[in-house]
């Protein structure tokens, strides 16, 4: 069985006290599975199929929504999920996320309580691997306004055929199971956190509880995505201060006028040397050298 976990660079040194840092579980299953299948040919073949499992996330016993997940960084989802739907503000908030899988949840703890949580909590939800469903609540676009990006962060050429290069050679999920999607997270060309969910929404929610966990922020930071970028991921990676996204698929009208809105770089259709880019050229540095020597 496969089990290709998230990529990840030395984590920087947070800024928040360790003591103060959630208490997380490490819990680990077998992300593939292997199947019988039989081609055109009628061979029977052995392939790998991604796992999908339900997690059901509790936040002080409380049931907030069941995600259907590969299970690669299940922590780092719950952490993203809750900083990404506002749930929760600070990460010295929360005690401890333990995932216990024999369960399907994952308990999260908070130091001192959550107000109103069922106020702005709608309650039990799933979250399915389809790409239709997303943000489970409604007040993202709220805060979208106040998202605060760093005005001189840029992508030169070079770096950004550097990211899709690393992104070409990584090694994946997909390329031995496919049926997933994979976000990153890159600072000029270099990677910094990699991680594949059957959901791009859940992808991203995991780089999202990476950096809080860790103090990142998302100035100089640079997003990519294999999914397409909808208005919820440009909502997220607006709130996570990202302001560079890159996208080997497509964009959508509503994605297309958020990032329009807020300045944030849009580059989509992105294969070897080629790409688009949608939104905000200010944020892009031409190289033609870069593009001849390619």
């Amino acid at each position: 069985m496969a089990s290709i976990a998230p990529s990840l660079m030395p984590a920087p040194a947070s800024a928040t006290p360790h003591h103060l840092l959630p208490q997380l579980s490490d819990a680990r299953e077998a992300l593939t599975r292997g199947v019988a299948v039989r081609n055109e040919f009628g061979e029977t073949l052995q392939v790998q199929i991604p796992a999908e499992r339900p997690l059901t996330l509790y936040l002080d016993k409380q049931e907030l929504v069941t995600l259907m997940t590969v299970g690669a960084a299940p922590e780092l989802l719950a952490l993203g999920y809750l900083r990404n739907q506002r749930l929760v503000r600070s990460i010295t908030d929360i005690a401890s996320v333990q995932v216990d899988w024999d369960v399907e949840a994952c308990s999260i703890t908070s130091r001192h309580g959550i107000a109103d949580l069922s106020q702005r909590s709608a309650g039990r939800r799933v979250v399915t691997t389809g790409c239709g469903q997303g943000t489970v609540y409604a007040s993202l676009m709220d805060e979208v306004d106040r998202a605060a990006l760093d005005p001189d962060t840029c992508l030169r050429q070079s770096e950004l055929y550097a990211l899709l290069d690393a992104m070409r050679l990584h090694d994946s999920l997909y390329k031995s199971a496919g049926s997933v999607h994979g976000c990153a997270l890159f600072e000029g060309g270099r990677l910094l956190m990699f991680t594949e969910d059957v959901g791009r929404h859940n992808a991203v929610d995991a780089i999202s509880g990476w950096m809080w966990l860790h103090g990142v922020d998302g100035a100089g930071k640079v997003f990519y995505t294999t999914g397409r970028l909808t208005s919820e991921m440009v909502i997220k990676c607006a709130l996570m201060g990202i302001a560079i996204l890159v996208s080997r698929s497509g964009v959508t009208q509503m994605g297309y006028d958020i990032a329009e809105r807020l300045g944030i770089a849009l580059f989509a259709r992105c294969t070897n040397r080629h790409f688009l880019q949608y939104t905000a050229p200010h944020r892009f540095i031409a190289e033609p050298l870069a593009r001849e020597v390619a």
